[in-house]
């Protein structure tokens, strides 16, 4: 399970607390077929600085500087927040003020944690949208992520598009994978789903988490379509293989907070 946070300027609206769940506009017209382009509905796609990107750890420039002020989050344990299969992706909505600061964040502004998304393969040898040195995650295998058990216990409720479900407690700090924060990677870029916006800065950490097999294979029985939709010819309406493609580095330089 590659792990990172995508901290934006501005914050996505809330989605509702109903039972099914609504698309906004910025969530139509688009997919992860092939041929699809998102550029022709959302022109930040079109832009010099997307994401994700391939992160070559050899050509990472060393910045001690982010190291100043360590990378510091104060995330709190969520109640009662909503788990969504959007068609797109599963989601977490949190509801807790949970916030990061530090590392190279400006020192005036903390950047709170709205929601959570997963990116998986159909298959163990892709999923991740960020590769390092040319490597996929898939959701990396090995033992059972407990910080994960709370949404992989309910996901055969949101088998398809438009499902929600409120779950009773999630605690983001599970999905840290160091406590210090030390090691991580960052860049510039975009959201990774439309609109593409680029005022995104992204904090990729060296150290992946891990799940089970058995985890990942109820992310796998996913749908990516409302119950009962007739499919294309050709769609096997499974959900998975839901992440960009890498997009060019450009003249951006990544920067590491480690040797």
């Amino acid at each position: 399970l590659a792990t990172g946070s995508r901290l934006q300027s501005t914050m996505a609206d809330n989605v509702n607390e109903e039972s099914d769940y609504t698309p906004g506009k910025d969530e139509l017209d688009w997919g992860y077929e092939e041929g699809v382009e998102w550029g022709l509905h959302f022109p930040a796609a079109n832009g010099e600085y997307q994401s994700p990107i391939n992160l070559n750890s050899r050509e990472a420039h060393y910045d001690p500087s982010l190291l100043d002020v360590g990378l510091s989050p104060n995330y709190v344990v969520c109640r009662d927040c909503e788990v969504i299969n959007d068609g797109h992706t599963v989601r977490i909505i949190l509801k807790s003020k949970s916030v990061v600061t530090g590392g190279p964040l400006p020192s005036d502004h903390e950047y709170e944690l709205h929601e959570v998304r997963f990116h998986w393969g159909k298959e163990n040898q892709r999923g991740s949208e960020h590769t390092v040195n040319f490597k996929a995650f898939p959701m990396e295998i090995g033992k059972e992520h407990l910080g994960l058990k709370a949404i992989t216990e309910v996901l055969q409720d949101l088998q398809y598009k438009g499902k929600s479900k409120i779950i009773p407690c999630f605690n983001p700090n599970t999905l840290l994978p160091d406590p210090l924060l030390r090691d991580y990677w960052v860049y510039e870029g975009s959201l990774t789903t439309p609109p593409c916006s680029e005022n995104v800065t992204w904090i990729l950490y060296r150290y992946p988490l891990t799940i089970s097999q058995l985890q990942i294979e109820e992310f796998r029985r996913l749908r990516s379509h409302v119950k009962g939709a007739e499919l294309p010819e050709g769609n096997d309406g499974m959900l998975g293989d839901n992440f960009r493609p890498t997009q060019p580095l450009s003249d951006r330089t990544v920067r590491a907070a480690f040797q």
